[in-house]
């Protein structure tokens, strides 16, 4: 440290660079200006399961055999390494939640959106567009095959990249059990600078967003798998996470 000069020479350096915040920190995640409210949200003055009444309504016959295996959904091969990403949909008190529809959305290898707002220079894949959905079975369980995610660079910072994440959706038994969270990678780099992560203050939440490497889900030759359970209320719930538009970086 005393060879880089005193703190203070070490931040003036951080700002000629445009470095911000600082290259070893992640920028406070502040999401995007434009989507922020600006007005205070109307109080509900029907019954509290009026909202269930105009909630969507998704069946067992909406979901393909196709649907869960994003890797499938084309006539040609995706580009990228294969994963298979499964686990548990459970409630606060650990017990299985069933016929849970799940929805997946992710970047491609190249950690580009199948969508009209991303354009940054990453090429599209043809064959991939990122999009999946599964129903949860008697136990719980989730299974999807898919493609990597790649890292992306992000507006909220000069320096800042994304680590590979995929999103998922969960409706829960009930309307306001909704879940739009994101998992991440074990060993990813880039996790001690993501600012949307480390927007959650408490560490071992943080932690539960991070996949486990299972070799048991391993497909052979095929894919690598990885674990990772959804918790939808309750002290251990998975973190909400936002989902931002594809330009500033989903």
């Amino acid at each position: 440290m005393a060879a880089n000069g005193p703190a203070r020479e070490r931040h003036g350096e951080r700002r000629r660079t445009g470095r911000g915040a600082g290259f070893g920190e992640a920028p406070p995640y502040v999401g995007v200006v434009e989507r922020r409210p600006l007005r205070p949200p109307v109080p509900v003055v029907l019954g509290p399961g009026a909202v269930e009444l105009a909630a969507p309504l998704f069946g067992a016959r909406d979901v393909g055999p196709l649907d869960a295996d994003l890797t499938r959904q084309h006539l040609g091969e995706p580009i990228g390494e294969r994963i298979t990403v499964s686990g548990r949909v459970l409630d606060g008190r650990g017990r299985p939640v069933r016929g849970q529809l799940v929805e997946l959305w992710q970047a491609n290898a190249a950690g580009r959106y199948a969508h009209r707002l991303d354009d940054r220079r990453a090429p599209l894949d043809p064959h991939f567009t990122g999009t999946g959905r599964c129903l949860t079975d008697d136990s719980g369980r989730y299974r999807f095959t898919t493609i990597r995610p790649g890292a992306y660079p992000w507006a909220s910072h000069p320096h800042s990249w994304r680590p590979a994440h995929l999103h998922f959706s969960l409706f829960g038994t009930a309307f306001t059990q909704r879940l739009v969270t994101q998992m991440y990678f074990p060993n990813d780099p880039l996790l001690p600078y993501d600012a949307i992560r480390n927007a959650l203050p408490d560490a071992d939440a943080r932690r539960r967003l991070v996949a486990v490497y299972d070799p048991d889900l391993n497909e052979p030759e095929l894919s690598l798998g990885y674990h990772w359970d959804i918790v939808l209320d309750g002290p251990a719930a998975t973190w909400t996470a936002p989902a931002t538009p594809a330009r500033e970086g989903c």
